[in-house]
């Protein structure tokens, strides 16, 4: 009897792009809820006055805790969780088209240098998205600060927000801080892009002997991606604190003017302020 091979065509039940784009949804929201107490301590030491009023993180947390309870550590929340999936999937739909670009007319592998390059420029595009995103958080993060100024109404949440700031300011008022938010997610993505890639192939190369990051398991992934994550953050804090200033802070003009009164205040060696937080 003559055996018939069958060949089944197995078709995807979920288009990959949506698939990738959900996935980057949920971890994103993942990373948020475990997140964002963190970001709003980080958010409020930024932003403080000077002289300041909390000693340090732990300072800040009892604060927030003592007065507004574990609720105040969820300030704005809801801006990255709405957020967060379209983000990702520009980010790194944007790394792809600069990956092929790069790629285009060379038949060679890509190098390190490219890779970062490639992230470099997704981060700059990803800022479009990212900025009025976290203008609208820093400002339910910090509005706890004007509670005492004369005529301020608070916010009720992330849309009364974004209403609020469009009809007050126009488009250009949640794009504050544009400038300085592509200057600090170039840099941070180029640096996370490059050193994830290399990572992973420093541990393929300990483990197998052979320099090549596509044979990295989850584990290396997992390790590659947390220290991608402390350089990307290393070379732009202080232009995220910057940010944060210029998004809450209407007395400053523009980020360099900002920047001159981080300056100013780093005067006799307080070189933590580019840091706070």
């Amino acid at each position: 009897m003559e055996t018939v091979g069958v060949t089944e065509d197995r078709q995807e039940l979920v288009p990959r792009a949506v698939g990738d784009f959900i996935a980057g949804t949920m971890g994103g929201w993942a990373q948020v809820v475990v997140g964002h107490p963190f970001d709003t301590i980080k958010v409020r030491m930024q932003t403080q006055p000077n002289p300041p009023i909390y000693s340090g993180g732990m300072d800040c947390l009892r604060a927030t805790l003592k007065g507004e309870g574990a609720a105040g550590l969820y300030k704005g929340v809801t801006s990255p969780l709405a957020g967060i999936g379209f983000c990702n999937a520009v980010v790194f739909a944007a790394n792809g088209f600069f990956l092929r670009l790069l790629q285009s007319n060379s038949s060679q592998p890509l190098t390190l240098g490219q890779k970062a390059m490639a992230g470099g420029l997704a981060g700059g595009v990803m800022s479009f998205l990212n900025c009025p995103v976290e203008l609208l958080k820093v400002k339910l993060q910090t509005q706890h600060a004007l509670a005492g100024v004369a005529g301020f109404k608070p916010y009720t949440g992330v849309f009364n927000c974004g209403v609020r700031t469009f009809q007050e300011r126009g488009i250009t008022g949640l794009y504050r801080g544009l400038g300085i938010t592509i200057l600090r997610d170039i840099p941070s993505f180029y640096a996370y892009f490059g050193l994830y890639e290399g990572m992973k192939s420093v541990f393929v190369y300990r483990r197998v002997g052979e320099f090549d990051g596509s044979k990295s398991n989850g584990v290396e992934q997992f390790l590659a991606g947390g220290l991608a994550g402390i350089s990307a953050w290393l070379g732009a804090y202080p232009q995220d604190v910057i940010k944060s200033r210029v998004q809450m802070d209407y007395t400053y003009k523009s980020a360099r003017e900002a920047a001159r009164a981080l300056a100013q205040e780093a005067k006799g060696g307080n070189w933590r302020v580019f840091f706070r937080g």
